[in-house]
């Protein structure tokens, strides 16, 4: 939110909407200059981490822990820079362990309250595990912990055909990705979002490129051994901007053009929403079901609504940020 992303005077704004309320609060925590982005991570009951993404002179990514959905902060430190992905971090259920992916690759993991970290795998020891040589993995994509508390990372893949979902143990890295239908057995695959939420596992796959894209959507329980589909999404000349994973599995993305689909586990199908507002930043489940569309005007946040069913978005809320305009110039 803000301004001039070339002045240093646009700012990532963190929002909540606790269970059981049909409002959002500002929440951003505070000290520290947002520009680069913000990283959050949840295990779904308990604290939630965010982690600053570094920026202008920022090398390093300063973490903050709240208990109370963001009322107040407690500093934690990492030390270096988180990758630029949304899910740079994950939290494991119950044991408050968190995972991180750095900029350089490397894949580490903390004790219980952001506390300890180890290395995982550097990128050159992850690549050359026997697991990736069936992906020969690029960049990684996401981190995340599997429903029973393992590590997972995500990659993209240089061998066609290969979905780069990786799980870890103690006897080390195993390929846990779903199997997908023959016809992309020669097209590249990309994993742009793996997420755990109560008990489900998340994956939004990118299968081919250009007017031949196609989206799909995984889900996994358990172990991530199995994965059900949702049906292809063909993107033509669309590209997807924002993805949201919420709870369920459901799955919302928006589209260039002010386009999103949905889709679900139980619906496998993409069903596509009304044309969204002007300036959506982002898209979240509505608290009493249907969806929420998040618009940005500079300093202003509107939230519209759309109820399960209906057909147009209607405005729910208007927050107004106060942003430090020339504080991080």
């Amino acid at each position: 939110m803000g301004g001039s992303a070339a002045s240093h005077n646009n700012f990532w704004q963190l929002f909540a909407r606790p269970a059981a309320t049909t409002a959002w609060r500002l929440v951003t925590p505070p000290g520290v200059a947002s520009n680069g982005g913000l990283v959050l991570a949840s295990p779904g009951t308990g604290p939630v981490v965010a982690g600053f993404r570094p920026s202008q002179g920022l090398a390093s990514s300063p973490m903050a822990i709240t208990h109370n959905n963001g009322a107040t902060w407690t500093p934690a430190i990492l030390g270096t820079g988180l990758a630029d992905v949304p899910d740079a971090l994950a939290a494991a259920p119950h044991t408050g362990h968190l995972l991180a992916l750095l900029t350089n690759g490397t894949i580490k993991q903390s004790g219980p309250g952001a506390t300890a970290w180890t290395t995982l795998a550097t990128h050159q020891t992850f690549a050359a595990s026997a697991a990736a040589a069936r992906c020969r993995p690029g960049s990684l994509t996401a981190a995340a912990f599997s429903p029973a508390a393992a590590p997972m990372v995500a990659a993209s893949c240089t061998r066609p055909g290969a979905t780069g979902i990786f799980a870890y143990s103690p006897q080390g890295w195993r390929l846990a990705a779903p199997a997908l239908p023959a016809q992309y057995r020669h097209q590249n695959i990309t994993v742009l979002r793996l997420t755990t939420t109560a008990g489900t596992t998340t994956a939004l796959l990118a299968a081919g490129t250009g007017a031949a894209a196609h989206l799909l959507a995984a889900w996994s329980t358990g172990t991530a051994a199995h994965w059900s589909l949702s049906q292809p999404l063909p993107l033509g000349d669309a590209k997807v901007t924002t993805a949201s994973l919420g709870p369920n599995g459901a799955v919302a993305i928006t589209l260039t053009g002010n386009h999103a689909q949905t889709t679900s586990p139980a619906a496998r199908s993409w069903r596509p929403l009304p044309a969204l507002p002007p300036a959506t930043a982002a898209i979240a489940p509505g608290a009493t079901g249907g969806w929420e569309a998040l618009t940005v005007h500079r300093a202003q946040l509107i939230v519209w609504q759309l109820v399960p069913g209906g057909r147009t978005w209607s405005t729910a809320q208007v927050i107004t940020v106060p942003i430090q305009f020339g504080s991080s110039g």
